[in-house]
């Protein structure tokens, strides 16, 4: 069964132990965002094509979080299978390096492959938070799409900038691709982050 919660930045293992990489963060930090937009976008066609968020106070835990993402995900169980075999191949790929690495004794492998195997359910949530966001997204851009917003402004905070950010590309990557950039421009007193969308 699916769930989501925090874990952290992407484990490295070694043969010395474990470390993270700052530079692949835990997506779990961006869903809350990115169900967010998904409530404020999920109008369909409308005559409102220009939508600035208004944020919310509340933060939703991870229930909450997963039970929004059902709302607009209709393909979870495709979701959840395709993470199982994605981090069941990390964690074999790490392995298979390991035992097929020459220069390494075999205290050496075991070591390292116990940090591996210490690590594994850590792996499969890193990649199970990973796998909600990315369909997070994909569910923003339909919703884009179908709405034909040309439009998105947010405050640039509590990552919401991150996600209209990820979002270019998925937008971009649409079997009908759909151009878009941000801009973060200051309005009153604070920074907005705007996406701005060009329908083909």
């Amino acid at each position: 069964m699916m769930q989501l919660k925090h874990v952290g930045d992407m484990p490295v293992v070694s043969k010395n132990g474990v470390t993270f990489d700052s530079t692949k963060p835990d997506k779990y930090s961006y869903l809350q965002a990115a169900c967010e937009l998904l409530d404020a976008l999920s109008y369909g066609a409308t005559e409102r094509t220009q939508h600035l968020y208004n944020v919310k106070d509340n933060s939703l835990d991870s229930d909450e979080l997963l039970a929004h993402l059902k709302k607009y995900i209709k393909n979870i169980d495709e979701v959840i299978a395709k993470r199982d075999a994605k981090a069941a191949h990390l964690v074999e790929e790490l392995q298979e390096r390991v035992t097929s690495n020459d220069a390494l004794s075999s205290d050496e492998k075991i070591a390292w492959l116990g940090n591996i195997e210490m690590m594994k359910e850590y792996f499969y949530q890193f990649v199970t938070n990973k796998a909600a966001y990315e369909a997070a997204l994909i569910a923003l851009s339909d919703e884009i799409h179908e709405g034909q917003i040309k439009e998105v402004s947010v405050p640039m905070f509590k990552n919401y900038a991150m996600v209209l950010n990820d979002l270019v590309s998925v937008l971009e990557s649409r079997k009908a691709p759909i151009d878009s950039e941000v801009k973060i421009e200051q309005k009153s007193d604070e920074l907005i982050g705007t996406l701005y969308i060009t329908h083909r």
